[in-house]
């Protein structure tokens, strides 16, 4: 069984921000599972579904991104889920704009979501990376992931998501190199 994790912020208002692209992703998961509802549980939404002849469990916190491990941590402690069938979907500041990288293990490289999963059950997951580009100060991140997506980047972060949903059965059977290859647009 497989977990599929997306990280964002709840709410209307942050529905179409750059730090929501790991929710964005999971919701076009999600419509490719048959005959699935919503069920809120572990402090957040959750859907199962089957990937490649796999059970996965789709999920998203209702806590705001820098808590998201509260509600992570209950969702894995009770499936009991292996490290290496954990995949946490999430934005990244030093991937450039579009770009798509699968990393196991490692740094939350500053990215809060990930620090309080980490806090939790520890380092060892796939972290999905996908790159929203970064404002070059320092002092603008805060602002600059909290905005909404430009025009210009909303079809692109649309594709992505779709590339990323048709392609889940590469994930899923860690074949990790053609998954990334079938995802790339830019």
């Amino acid at each position: 069984m497989f977990a599929l994790i997306g990280l964002g912020n709840p709410g209307e208002k942050y529905s179409k921000t750059r730090h929501n692209i790991g929710y964005l992703v999971l919701e076009e998961i999600i419509r490719s599972f048959e005959d699935t509802k919503s069920h809120n549980k572990y402090g957040g939404q959750l859907w199962s579904g089957e990937i490649s002849n796999n059970k996965a469990i789709a999920f998203k916190s209702n806590a705001y991104m820098n808590d998201s491990g509260i509600a992570v941590s209950k969702l894995v402690t009770f499936h009991k889920f292996k490290p290496e069938n954990i995949y946490v979907i999430h934005d990244d500041l030093d991937l450039d704009f579009g770009k798509v990288r699968i990393k196991f293990a490692g740094s939350a490289a500053g990215h809060n979501g990930l620090k309080s999963i980490d806090e939790r059950i520890g380092k060892n997951y796939f972290r999905i990376r996908i790159g929203i580009g970064h404002p070059g100060d320092k002092d603008k991140v805060l602002k600059y992931v909290l905005d909404d997506f430009k025009k210009k980047e909303i079809e692109v972060m649309k594709q992505i998501c779709i590339n990323i949903s048709t392609n889940m059965e590469y994930l899923v059977n860690q074949e990790h190199s053609s998954f990334l290859n079938k995802v790339k647009i830019i």
